[in-house]
């Protein structure tokens, strides 16, 4: 067996990050953001809307085309004893998961009833056996929304939502949800935010923080993509609330990874394929798919009968590979799940993975990388260190010395490692 978990101080990949270099808010023009290129070591900049001079014709690009939801609610508590003319105790209810149903689009389309895994803000101001209402605007009417709280889980409590039964979850989401932007932006969620903290090319609902590296793309980027001859794929992982999750461990062994939701469909299987299992990847959230992929490969060539709930890729599978596995081809792993999708006789692979990628982990299906700069000390940090080694460090210095923007609506970053 390969070493079962990689030990890595998390200090070790800390750097100054003063709060005014944290973009607040994105440029009016996001193709105009700076683009650091880290080309097998040489850096250089220039700005994202000349990306293309940087990728090969011929090549797959890949990105994630998940959708933010307005996931965070808000709730008065009702109480006897709340003085007349005060109002409650505020309790937020953050949508992480479905719960029932376990679909994310069934679950938006859900009338009267559904349940969802969520985290409460002012948790000890809500008692079990309190049910928390809100009247809120739906169309031409008032719609009352009533939240009673279930059973803890591993990431959060279960929330029952009860509501009209000719409304579904989705209008309810809009007409009350908010939008959950990072929190190191220190601020409220703007109307702005609404449009600016989306892709262009997001569709599928179940987010709670957006793919950032998407957010330069615009519809003239993606033509100028097409037009240099370079395919774009897409695949689907909903972005789960423990992106944010500091690493609190001091070693990264310490530090658990949320469970989130991938979709990746026959046709995009089969385009990685045509491309002898390569391709380049938008955003951290795109990588982990891709290379969740592999591991799922490699399970089934093992065994080709798994049924779905098999297929869930664990956090430190990648270390545990029995000698010699991870000599497999990526070709032959993505056939593989092809095969299976072809037995069952679906279109479409649906799983989750809590995959966590750090420094001694080998790229199997992404060759370069488009990224944000992320935050110090964090899981995505080291992910990009994985790809670029300890080079890492010189591309945040240049970053930080050529004042580039940080974070979710800062400047983006393409990443070229040494072996590709």
């Amino acid at each position: 067996m390969t070493p079962s978990v990689p030990h890595i101080k998390i200090k070790d990949y800390n750097y100054p990050l003063p709060d005014e270099r944290i973009a607040k808010y994105p440029l009016t023009h996001r193709e105009e953001s700076k683009l650091l290129v880290y080309d097998q070591g040489a850096i250089s900049h220039d700005q994202f809307k000349n990306i293309t001079r940087y990728l090969p014709e011929g090549s797959l690009l890949i990105y994630n085309n998940t959708k933010v939801i307005q996931a965070r609610l808000h709730f008065r508590k009702d109480s006897i004893h709340t003085p007349a003319g005060q109002q409650g105790a505020l309790i937020e209810v953050f949508l992480l998961e479905p719960s029932s149903p376990r679909d994310y689009e069934q679950i938006f389309q859900q009338r009267g009833e559904c349940s969802w895994i969520c985290m409460i803000g002012n948790l000890k101001k809500w008692h079990s056996d309190q049910t928390l209402r809100r009247v809120i605007r739906i169309g031409d009417r008032d719609v009352t929304i009533e939240a009673r709280r279930g059973s803890e889980e591993a990431t959060g409590w279960i929330v029952t939502f009860t509501y009209d039964e000719d409304v579904s979850f989705a209008e309810v989401l809009e007409a009350m949800g908010e939008l959950p932007i990072p929190p190191y932006l220190n601020r409220d969620t703007e109307e702005s935010d609404k449009t600016t903290y989306q892709t262009v090319y997001s569709k599928i609902d179940g987010s709670v923080a957006a793919p950032t590296a998407g957010l330069h793309f615009t519809q003239e980027v993606l033509n100028d993509v097409d037009a240099h001859g370079i395919e774009r794929q897409e695949v689907t992982l909903h972005v789960g609330a423990g992106t944010f999750r500091p690493v609190k461990s001091e070693e990264i062994a310490g530090h658990e990874m949320h469970r989130e939701f991938i979709s990746v469909r026959r046709e995009t299987l089969q385009r990685l394929i045509a491309h002898e299992g390569r391709a380049i990847a938008v955003g951290t959230t795109s990588v982990r798919t891709l290379e969740s992929l592999y591991y799922i490969g490699l399970k089934l060539l093992r065994n080709p009968n798994l049924d779905e709930a098999a297929l869930t890729v664990e956090q430190w599978e990648p270390y545990q590979q029995p000698a010699g596995e991870e000599d497999v081809p990526p070709l032959e792993a993505l056939q593989a799940i092809v095969g299976w999708l072809d037995r069952n006789g679906l279109s479409t692979l649906r799983t989750s993975t809590k995959i966590i990628i750090t420094p001694g982990y080998t790229y199997h299906v992404v060759t370069r990388l488009i990224t944000n700069f992320h935050q110090p000390q964090s899981t995505l940090l080291l992910l990009v260190s994985a790809l670029i080694g300890d080079d890492w460090h010189r591309v945040y210095d240049y970053a930080l010395n050529n004042d580039f923007r940080f974070l979710s609506y800062g400047d983006s970053s393409l990443l070229i490692p040494k072996n590709v």
